[in-house]
């Protein structure tokens, strides 16, 4: 059996993600030497639901879901909203941007999909939707000292106005895990509904 590893996400404009790429460049100026690795601006994305090892026989089922869903799924707007560190700026392991979308679209498209993907044979997350956009993970090799560091330049950076992006397809994404970090293709897109 062959596999793939496999997420579903938003993809998001060149605009925001030039925004973005900027910000980490900020970032990197205030953190502590080599304490974080940062995410390619054209990898970020905003993951609804991680597969993991997917087997590939698998890979119709799950587009035919996602399909199903995005035909009755409206396009919305995103706004960002702030940075931060999970699990804490005290302990950062991943550095962040938050997002918000108050209509409620977002939340309901990620549980819709959470319940097609239990059908297709991937378990929920034990963890509630945080929605975000990963910027870098703290070197596993990072001293306390860098770790406070990092903490602090997260905290006391910021944000500038990014503006609003529209979200308007999912895609299904694999990810091959590489040493100079994780390579993305877009397996299939689904477009959303627009008024």
């Amino acid at each position: 059996m062959t596999y793939v590893r496999a997420f579903i996400a938003v993809p998001l404009p060149d605009t925001l993600l030039d925004s973005l790429g900027a910000l980490q460049r900020t970032l990197e100026r205030r953190v502590p030497a080599g304490s974080v690795r940062w995410v390619r601006p054209q990898g970020i994305h905003l993951t609804l639901k991680f597969l993991g090892d997917t087997p590939t026989h698998r890979l119709p089922d799950i587009e035919a879901a996602l399909r199903a869903i995005a035909r009755h799924a409206p396009a919305f707007d995103l706004s960002v909203a702030g940075t931060g560190c999970f699990p804490n700026s005290r302990r950062p392991r991943v550095i962040w941007v938050g997002l918000e979308e108050p209509s409620g679209r977002l939340e309901r498209l990620q549980l819709a999909i959470e319940e097609a993907m239990e059908v297709v044979g991937f378990p929920p997350e034990g963890r509630g939707f945080r929605p975000h956009l990963t910027l870098g993970r703290t070197n596993r090799r990072a001293t306390r000292a860098q770790t406070a560091g990092i903490g602090e330049a997260v905290t006391s950076t910021a944000l500038t106005d990014l503006g609003d992006v529209l979200a308007g397809r999912i895609a299904l994404i694999r990810s091959v895990l590489k040493p100079t970090g994780a390579e993305y293709t877009t397996l299939s897109e689904f477009p959303l509904q627009t008024a």
